[in-house]
């Protein structure tokens, strides 16, 4: 396991302290929900992009919600 030193000014450390608070987490676990949230928003742009590039192309399509309840 790794360990990082992080140095943070103290708007930053104050910050860090509301959020912390805030999620009733302690920094470590803030920090390391923080990171897998960031990473989780870039996934999710790829994948927006990957279906607005589908959806130029014509190859997107969407299924009625009636269509769904006949397939069940």
């Amino acid at each position: 396991m790794a360990v990082i030193s992080l140095r943070l000014n103290k708007n930053e450390e104050s910050m860090v302290n509301f959020l912390s608070d805030y999620y009733e987490r302690d920094r470590s676990s803030l920090i390391k929900y923080s990171f897998k949230e960031l990473y989780e928003d870039i996934i999710d742009r790829q994948i927006i992009t990957e279906y607005e590039l589908k959806e130029k192309k014509e190859e997107a399509t969407f299924v009625d919600s009636n269509e769904i309840i006949k397939m069940l």
